[in-house]
């Protein structure tokens, strides 16, 4: 007897539909065919242990399963089930009559308990746009699975759950969430706030003006200095997630098998910090099954690469290209898959080997050679991509004890946005371009090109500064947001002057001086 039954294959972010053709003939012998990976063929073994305790036999006969398209590769253990199912149909135990309307994933525990997979919110959109009646998957993975509405989620325990289903139990019933409910509410949820940063006036101000852009950043400081503690307050002044860039998102994290059990749409924007020791292909993606990297995972949030020197320089050179394109093609001999990529990078660094130059209150035993060869570390056109460098400074015990709270992220996060929207509104005719970081040349001569005098300023400070003409267009973006910051439809000389002062490590001799 043949019976068929419905799964999906995860490619990237998308998902295809597979056919489990399943055929039982006299004999005795098993056969898998389909481009079915090590994981796949070993689902014969569990699916055999979870039939014998949840009460049912398996047949002793020749089983030959097909998965279609042949020419996929089928990864993973989501297979178990619809193997599990299509086999206990062709031998007469389940109800063939729904499986064409049903599609099926999950991996099977030996003792019947279905156990989760990745990438159920990709499968779920493909099961709806197939137009099938209902999607079945491990209870674990319901919440993400349920984000999809015209369409049935069933979240199911075990084996017996899943066959009982098909045999018409009607007990059952999908799994709905109030999607946009919970989104809106947990937007505005941080653990970490801007008032519990006390002075760093400078600094907050640099990443207002990043976040307002969508600017990559650099703080260049001394160990004890607040870097780490004010980049982790970034997504707290960031604009809020729109649903379509919170069901992206999520995409990703789901692929990746990132979310956690009670999570159903990422709300807040992400914030990834990989340590310095990552490889190439855990920072971009791909492997041996192809799977999201940190950039990807930090798509529409921050990544944060804290001791920035510390990386090798392999992986920072991999950087250059998603940073311009924002996207990430990773080619290989047996995949091609291209996932999104566009996220705030924010870096910090020591300002020399030691991470005391130019402190008053430390000594740095550094010459400037030792200084240029630890700033010579991060190569010039990954410099080209950060548009703000930030100087930072530890601040005294006696002086923090008597300052006040800072200010609070809401109240910083309400310029950022009112920012956002003017960007918003200009961009609108430009297909991809959100925020000022994003402009091409040609649009800085629209948007940004300064009067007389501010370009008269410009051009002495990169004379009196020795700032690289790289620096040029970094400069007008910066300017071009802090116009948007205090409201101005010129960019003005005052807006010049402020983006010139986050250029500092374009100066020629940075090395050679005080901080």
């Amino acid at each position: 007897m043949l019976v068929k039954t419905y799964s999906a294959a995860v490619m990237g972010l998308e998902a295809q539909t597979v056919t489990v053709e399943v055929n039982i003939a006299h004999g005795s012998m098993f056969h898998l065919t389909g481009m079915a990976d090590v994981a796949v063929r070993e689902s014969i073994d569990r699916i055999k242990a979870a039939l014998q305790n949840t009460g049912y036999k398996f047949p002793s006969a020749e089983i030959t399963a097909n998965m279609a398209p042949a020419d996929i590769k089928k990864e993973g253990s989501g297979y178990d089930l619809p193997l599990a199912v299509g086999i206990l149909a062709a031998n007469g135990k389940v109800d063939s009559t729904r499986l064409a309307s049903v599609m099926l994933v999950g991996e099977l525990g030996l003792d019947g308990r279905l156990q989760p997979v990745r990438g159920a919110l990709p499968i779920a959109i493909r099961a709806r746009a197939e137009h099938y009646q209902a999607l079945i998957v491990p209870q674990q993975n319901i919440r993400e699975a349920a984000v999809v509405n015209n369409i049935n989620i069933y979240g199911m325990e075990n084996l017996t759950d899943v066959i009982n289903f098909i045999n018409g139990d009607s007990s059952y019933q999908p799994t709905v969430i109030d999607t946009r409910r919970e989104f809106y509410e947990q937007q505005n949820l941080f653990d970490l706030d801007f008032s519990d940063v006390r002075g760093q006036e400078n600094v907050k101000r640099a990443l207002e003006v990043a976040a307002a852009g969508g600017h990559n950043l650099i703080m260049i400081g001394p160990p004890g200095s607040g870097k780490s503690m004010m980049a982790k307050r970034l997504p707290s002044i960031l604009p809020p997630l729109s649903l379509a860039e919170s069901l992206e998102t999520t995409q990703i994290h789901s692929v990746a098998g990132k979310l956690s059990r009670d999570t159903s749409l990422i709300s807040q924007r992400p914030f990834r910090a990989p340590h310095h020791t990552i490889s190439q292909v855990a920072l971009v993606g791909g492997g041996s099954n192809p799977q999201p990297g940190e950039i990807s995972l930090a798509h529409n949030g921050v990544l944060f690469l804290d001791e920035l020197p510390e990386l090798s320089r392999s992986v920072l050179e991999v950087l250059r290209q998603p940073l311009e394109d924002r996207k990430i093609t990773i080619s290989r001999a047996k995949y091609n898959v291209e996932y999104p990529c566009s996220f705030m990078m924010i870096a910090s660094m020591n300002p020399c080997p030691c991470g005391y130059y130019g402190d008053p209150t430390h000594h740095c035993a550094c010459t400037p050679g030792q200084i240029q060869r630890y700033m010579n570390k991060i190569s010039g056109p990954l410099l080209d991509r950060i548009d703000i460098h930030c100087e930072i400074q530890a601040v005294p015990f006696a002086e923090l004890s008597k300052m006040q709270p800072g200010e609070p992220s809401a109240a910083i996060r309400e310029r950022v946005i009112n920012a956002r929207k003017i960007q918003e509104e200009r961009f609108k005719p430009f297909k991809g371009i959100h925020s000022n970081a994003m402009m091409t040349e040609r649009m800085l001569h629209q948007f940004a090109e300064p009067d007389d005098q501010s370009l008269d300023m410009l051009r002495l400070a990169m004379e009196r500064l020795k700032l690289s003409a790289r620096a040029y267009s970094r400069i007008l973006k910066v300017a071009r947001t802090i116009a948007d910051l205090a409201g101005s439809e010129k960019v003005q000389s005052v807006h010049i002057a402020e983006a010139i002062g986050y250029r500092n490590l374009d100066r020629g001799d940075w090395a050679e001086r005080g901080i």
